[in-house]
């Protein structure tokens, strides 16, 4: 039976992966003080969850090769948590010698998308997860996990439910604080969504599940708007709707912070965020990039 309802959250968390999933596709390198400068911006403007980086080797993601300095240029702060994305427990030591809040590992429902870009199965790469987990916890370290890949994938087309139901067990299970789920490619439809999550509301606690949804076939304001019928309250996005997915062809970025904010402050919904700061941080990064945003909102205002 659905959970939709005609009611909706009186407020959201909006968890800004701009710098880190949005930034890491982007071939324009960025120097750290051009990074610190955007994720004060995002600050300024009402954010509260940041992803500021990811701990990988510079070889395969040069983009994020100055994530440790970054990290330790941002100003401390208690009401910002700032995120970092740890494959293994190189990253992980690497984020808690950066200062750190939380850390999130990244894993993917697909078999063929795991072997393609990991070498190893899906259950190889939740094996790996654990140490990580572990050490995660001994230093007071949230975690939190993503599942990609859960609306199809690129190389095997759908992804079954039960596929995408394991691994957020698994992660939920390892001591992951909240699932992230990430439509990667942006296939993902309305009903769709609704499907996947009345399976994932019943094995995971409402308040442990967020959403990740990728714009490129125009579908994730719909489909985020489903997940708050739901009750679903933490969404993922990207300022200027940076990013996309290296594995995926044609893949375009998150969706926009700026369209997500105006949609819910349309609806009545309080997200914290000052949109007018919010378009202005978008359309910095974007100049220092060299692009247009991505975010309607920002090229309407």
């Amino acid at each position: 039976m659905s959970r939709t309802s005609s009611t909706y959250p009186r407020k959201v968390n909006i968890f800004e992966v701009g710098p880190r999933d949005g930034l890491q596709n982007e071939a324009t390198l960025l120097s750290v003080e051009d990074k610190v400068t955007f994720i004060q911006e995002l600050i300024l403007a009402g954010l509260k969850n940041i992803e500021v980086g990811s701990f990988v080797s510079p070889k395969w993601v040069p983009q994020m090769a100055n994530s440790v300095a970054v990290c330790q240029a941002l100003p401390k702060t208690t009401d910002v948590t700032f995120s970092g994305l740890t494959p293994n427990l190189r990253g992980l030591e690497e984020a808690l010698a950066a200062g750190v809040d939380e850390i999130a590992i990244f894993g993917a429902a697909s078999e063929r998308f795991s072997q393609t870009n990991i070498n190893c199965s899906v259950a190889e790469s939740l094996l790996r997860f654990q140490p990580v987990v572990a050490l995660a916890q001994q230093h007071n370290i949230p975690v939190r996990g993503y599942v990609s890949t859960v609306l199809g994938c690129p190389y095997q087309g759908d992804v079954p439910i039960k596929d995408v139901l394991n691994v957020v067990k698994a992660l939920h299970d390892m001591g992951c604080y909240q699932i992230s789920l990430g439509d990667t490619i942006g296939v993902g439809t309305p009903l769709a969504t609704q499907k996947l999550l009345d399976k994932i509301l019943e094995l995971v606690p409402i308040e442990n599940v967020a959403v990740h949804f990728h714009n490129t076939y125009g579908q994730a304001l719909a489909n985020i708007l489903i997940a708050l019928q739901m009750g679903i309250t933490t969404i993922d996005t990207a300022t200027a709707g940076l990013g996309g997915c290296p594995y995926a062809k044609g893949a375009s970025g998150n969706i926009a912070t700026e369209d997500v904010v105006y949609m819910c402050h349309g609806m009545g919904i309080d997200t914290g965020i000052d949109l007018a700061k919010l378009v202005t941080a978008g359309k910095n990064i974007s100049q220092k990039l060299q692009k247009q945003p991505h975010s309607l909102v920002s090229l309407a205002l």
